[in-house]
């Protein structure tokens, strides 16, 4: 196979594996579990097979140690857990998405991962206007999945069970392939930051980019999900000082801090103030559609074993205790703690919640640098800033505001991009230059690939 038929094969199944860990339950509404699993099965071979061919190099002072500590106490957790077999089987699919993310990172590179990404969520996008755009003309009424994992006949359904509502004539929300629009959403954001970002550096076509960003912002707007458009006002408030912090420079930067801190406590206090017209403004209840229970039940079992917690599971197995019917709100049982942060808690106590602040606030701190300083060539010199540099501090703050209301930062795409990130930058805080303009085409001879061994 020649070299250029390979990176083809290798952009392909990245982007088909990327695709999968966003539209999970595309696959499972349209093949069910076992057709998702067996898809599953062969990303896992694919992802074998691209750290086989590429062979990257590991130096240990590029390994982010935390994801380490975090992965070894989770997989210590199945000798105290109280479900061992559930926490088996969450070890076992956090473990392949963990090989899957490091596999994609470290053997296409920075740039080939980017590539893959906007590939896949511009597949995640299209395929999710035009199905909406199906259903509401020719279904013309609410969709079930094809494959259900319930039993469709049994009398009046929750809407939350439907595929597609049909609203996209309407207005919306519209859940997209992905059957949620909290989580399409949020791949409508992550596309709007890739794409701009990548628009503004030149590692996109000027048409092309426009028309991808008009696509993610579409689908952004139909979905009307409050949780994602309060993450997308946290993100501006990020590029906001990050690009403040390029302009002033390295040496005076307090200004910034003082002016972050100061947004941070006064953004708390109006949220404490204005909550209820918040609510409103939004259409949520009081009970944040029914989080407050989630979290107060979760708080309860984290408290009775707050040092290890219960025993990894990742998303909730409902046959066991004790999450057999502890978050069920309107026939609809729910299986994650919509916070990822009290989620870790319940699961691997304190230790694992260090672990795992630890892996957040390592990635974020690299990630804000990477951002802001000035770029080096290999002799020192000072180097254009790139927007390109901005893609991992923003896609993080993203992942972040999110963990606050979902669980999704632990399973599926954001288990894989918190990785990613995290990996990421631990091997570019190595590197002399900062993030380059991603090439449209070809891989220029400066920032090529990672070698790999003959």
């Amino acid at each position: 196979m020649t070299t250029g038929r390979r990176h083809a094969l290798e952009g392909a199944f990245a982007t088909f594996a990327l695709f999968t860990a966003f539209a999970g339950q595309f696959w499972r509404n349209l093949l069910g579990w076992w057709g998702f699993g067996a898809i599953v099965v062969l990303i896992v071979i694919g992802a074998a097979w691209l750290w086989w061919s590429a062979r990257p190099r590991l130096a240990w002072r590029r390994v982010p140690k935390s994801t380490l500590a975090f992965v070894l106490i989770a997989s210590a957790s199945i000798t105290w857990s109280f479900y061992p077999a559930a926490t088996a089987l969450g070890l076992g699919i956090m473990l392949a998405t963990a090989f899957i993310a490091l596999s994609l990172t470290l053997s296409l590179g920075w740039h080939g991962f980017l590539r893959a990404l906007g590939g896949a969520l511009k597949w995640l996008l299209a395929l999710s206007l035009l199905f909406e755009l199906w259903v509401a003309l020719f279904v013309r009424e609410p969709l079930l999945p094809l494959v259900p994992d319930f039993d469709p006949n049994a009398g009046k359904l929750p809407m939350a069970f439907y595929w597609s509502r049909a609203l996209l004539f309407e207005g919306g929300p519209i859940e997209g392939i992905v059957a949620s629009r909290n989580l399409l959403a949020m791949a409508a954001l992550l596309a709007i930051i890739l794409f701009g970002a990548l628009l503004a550096s030149g590692g996109m076509r000027r048409a092309q980019g426009i028309g991808w960003l008009v696509a993610a912002g579409l689908v952004f707007v139909l979905t009307r999900s409050a949780t994602v458009i309060l993450v997308g006002v946290v993100v501006a408030v990020a590029l906001a000082f990050a690009l403040w912090a390029r302009r002033v420079g390295p040496h005076r930067r307090r200004g910034v801090y003082a002016a972050a801190a100061a947004a941070f406590v006064a953004s708390v206090t109006l949220l404490l103030v204005f909550w209820n017209a918040l609510l409103d403004v939004f259409g949520k209840g009081e009970d944040l559609t029914g989080r407050l229970d989630i979290w107060d039940a979760v708080i309860g079992l984290a408290t009775e074993r707050p040092w290890f917690g219960w025993g990894w599971v990742g998303y909730w197995n409902p046959f066991v205790e004790p999450f057999d019917g502890l978050a069920v709100r309107k026939g609809v049982e729910y299986l994650q703690a919509h916070n990822a942060w009290l989620d870790v808690w319940m699961q691997l106590g304190l230790v694992g919640l260090i672990a795992f602040a630890s892996i957040v606030i390592g990635a974020l701190w690299r990630s804000w640098f990477l951002a802001v300083d000035p770029p080096m060539d290999e002799q020192g010199g000072r180097l254009p800033f790139s927007a390109a540099a901005l893609i991992p501090l923003l896609a993080l703050v993203a992942l972040i505001g999110q963990s606050l209301a979902e669980s999704r930062i632990l399973i599926e795409s954001g288990w894989l991009l918190l990785l990613a990130i995290a990996w990421g930058t631990k091997q570019r805080q190595w590197a002399p230059e900062a993030l380059p303009p991603m090439p449209p085409t070809r891989w220029p001879r400066r920032f090529a690939r990672p070698q790999v061994r003959p």
